[in-house]
C-alpha cells in the first residue's frame, strides 16, 4: 500500500446515486467501471484513503429498453420512455438522489423523465460534456454519434451554449458509425467496430484537421480507442465526463 492508502483520512459519501443502464448492456457495465475509477481518483485528489468503505453507494438499473434511434425515427415503433421511467423509479426506491443514463440518444427523453420522476436529479450528458470542453479551452470538436442523436441536435445545442463549434461527419460517415455501433459493438464484432469508427475518424480529420473527436455514443469508446489509427488522436469520452459528474454529486460537490 502507498502512504495515501495507509492514511487515516476517511470520507463518507454524501449521496446515493444510480445508473440507468441496458442501452446496450456492455455500455452500462462500462459506465459502472468508469464511475468506480472516477470515485477512486476523486478520493486520491482530495487526500482521502482509497478504501472499500469510501466509495459511494450506487445502484445500476440494467433493464431492457426499446431502441432509441428507431423510436425517434418512427413514432409507431416501441418507445423507451416507460422502460426508462421504470428504471429511474427503481433507483429512487433504493435511495438514489442523482442518476446518470449511460446512453446518449436516450437523452431525447431527459425532460420527460425528469418531469415523471422529480425525486432524483438526472444528469445531462451533453451539458456536462460541453461544459468540460469549455473548461479545457476546446472551441471546436467533431461529434461521432447515432443518427438519433444527430437528428435531435442534442450536442449541437449544448455546444452552442458553451461556445464550442460542432463539426459533423458526412452522411456516408454517419452510416459507417451506425454500422460500427449495430453490426460491430452491439453484435459483438469489435474488429468491425474498430474499422468503421477509424474510417470515420480518418474522414473527419482529412476534412477538418486535427480536431478532437467526441465519442457521443456509449458503444464508440468500447472500440475506437483500440484502433491503431486512433493513436495520437484526441478522443473525448462523454461517458467518462458524466461518470465524474456523478461522482461529484455522490461526494456532495455537484
Amino acid at each position: 500500500m502507498n502512504a495515501l492508502e495507509n492514511s487515516s483520512a476517511a470520507v463518507v459519501p454524501a449521496m446515493t446515486v444510480g445508473i440507468v443502464a441496458g442501452m446496450g448492456p456492455a455500455a452500462g457495465v462500462d459506465f459502472a467501471r468508469l464511475f468506480v475509477r472516477a470515485s477512486e481518483q476523486w478520493l486520491r485528489d482530495h487526500g482521502h484513503a482509497v478504501r472499500d468503505q469510501a466509495f459511494p453507494e450506487h445502484w445500476i438499473a440494467q433493464v431492457p429498453v426499446a431502441d432509441r434511434t428507431q423510436a425517434l425515427r418512427d413514432p409507431a415503433a416501441p418507445q423507451p420512455l416507460e422502460g426508462l421511467v421504470s428504471a429511474l423509479e427503481r433507483l429512487v426506491a433504493v435511495g438514489a438522489r442523482a442518476a446518470a443514463m449511460s446512453c446518449n440518444t436516450a437523452h431525447a427523453w431527459h425532460a420527460a423523465l425528469q418531469e415523471r420522476v422529480p425525486g432524483v436529479e438526472l444528469l445531462h450528458i451533453a451539458g456536462e460534456t460541453a461544459a468540460e470542453l469549455q473548461r479545457r479551452g476546446i472551441r471546436r470538436a467533431a461529434l461521432l454519434a447515432t443518427q438519433g442523436t444527430y437528428g435531435m441536435g442534442l450536442y449541437d445545442e449544448a455546444f452552442a451554449r458553451h461556445g464550442v463549434e460542432c463539426v459533423l461527419p458526412s452522411a456516408e460517415a454517419k452510416e459507417w458509425l451506425m454500422a460500427g455501433i449495430y453490426d460491430g459493438v452491439k453484435a459483438g464484432d469489435l474488429a468491425l467496430a474498430r474499422r468503421r469508427f477509424a474510417d470515420v475518424g480518418e474522414a473527419v480529420r482529412a476534412q477538418h484537421g486535427d480536431v478532437p473527436l467526441v465519442m457521443a455514443c456509449t458503444e464508440i469508446p468500447l472500440a475506437l480507442p483500440d484502433a491503431p489509427e486512433a493513436a495520437g488522436w484526441t478522443l473525448v469520452d462523454p461517458s467518462e465526463i458524466l461518470a465524474k459528474a456523478l461522482v461529484r454529486r455522490a461526494y456532495g460537490q455537484g
